[in-house]
């Protein structure tokens, strides 16, 4: 059965890239959020197998969104993607639970290898 991912990102094109890459190696996208309250209230609703998260977002970032989604769902599935190759920012979200994290911009392969990588 396809993997449901819900993709989080304040920009409409990069959730439509990551949306592209998904969608053509077989993935279902159970929803989209363009800020980090919308993630969390749509991670909570969705329950998806996996979210591709943002981190510089409006409203609420995504590694507020991360701990907020991992403290309600501890099995929860979270690659953070950000512009900004920040080694705090990446070091906060794994040691907040993120499974892996892109840097944009991110090849297709490198983006299916983390995907398959968290949820095969």
């Amino acid at each position: 059965m396809a993997k449901n991912i819900l993709i989080c990102d304040d920009a409409a094109f990069m959730r439509m890239m990551i949306k592209d890459i998904l969608t053509k190696n077989g993935y279902n996208i159970a929803g989209e959020a363009e800020n980090g309250q919308i993630a969390v209230d749509k991670y909570m609703e969705v329950k998806p197998d996996l979210v591709m998260m943002d981190i510089t977002m409006p409203e609420k970032d995504g590694i507020q969104a991360l701990k907020e989604i991992r403290a309600k769902d501890p099995g929860a599935n979270i690659i953070m993607c950000s512009a900004m190759g920040q080694q705090a920012m990446v070091i906060e979200s794994i040691q907040s639970g993120a499974k892996d994290f892109i840097v944009k911009p991110f090849q297709a392969d490198r983006v299916l290898e983390a995907v398959r990588k968290a949820v095969g």
